[in-house]
């Protein structure tokens, strides 16, 4: 399936480095998806979030400005359903809980690759969970 892209799924990502967002778009467009919005903070990706509804985020915990838990908190008080992936660093093991209780089921450790990423979208649009 990692080859095989979801087409017109639109993403939302959301990190601090500049780098992780080239990683996740290139991988994002070589598999038909939409990048629709950018953020480089928690609080520009809840603003963000209303105007633009993507299918899925790729959400880094730690940001400066808002923190991407605070951040999934929040959009996931204004949809429920928001599906987020959420980035974390080793060491970040106390956070991760803290997303599992409010809701968040899909992870992925750095460093990772384009297609890891591509795997773990397609498999959140099909209602799969995963770590």
């Amino acid at each position: 399936m990692g080859d095989v892209g979801m087409k017109g799924v639109k993403l939302m990502i959301v990190d601090d480095s500049p780098a992780i967002h080239v990683i996740i778009e290139r991988a994002a467009i070589a598999n038909g998806y939409e990048v629709c919005a950018h953020a480089k903070n928690g609080d520009e990706a809840v603003k963000l979030y209303e105007s633009t509804r993507p299918d899925v985020i790729t959400m880094d915990i730690t940001m400066p400005v808002k923190d991407g838990l605070t951040a999934s908190k929040e959009i996931l008080a204004q949809n429920p359903c928001a599906k987020i992936l959420m980035l974390s660093a080793m060491g970040d093991e106390e956070i991760v809980k803290e997303a599992k209780d409010i809701g968040i089921t899909h992870f992925m450790k750095k460093p990772f690759k384009g297609e890891d990423i591509v795997n773990a979208i397609n498999n959140m649009i099909l209602g799969e969970t995963g770590e």
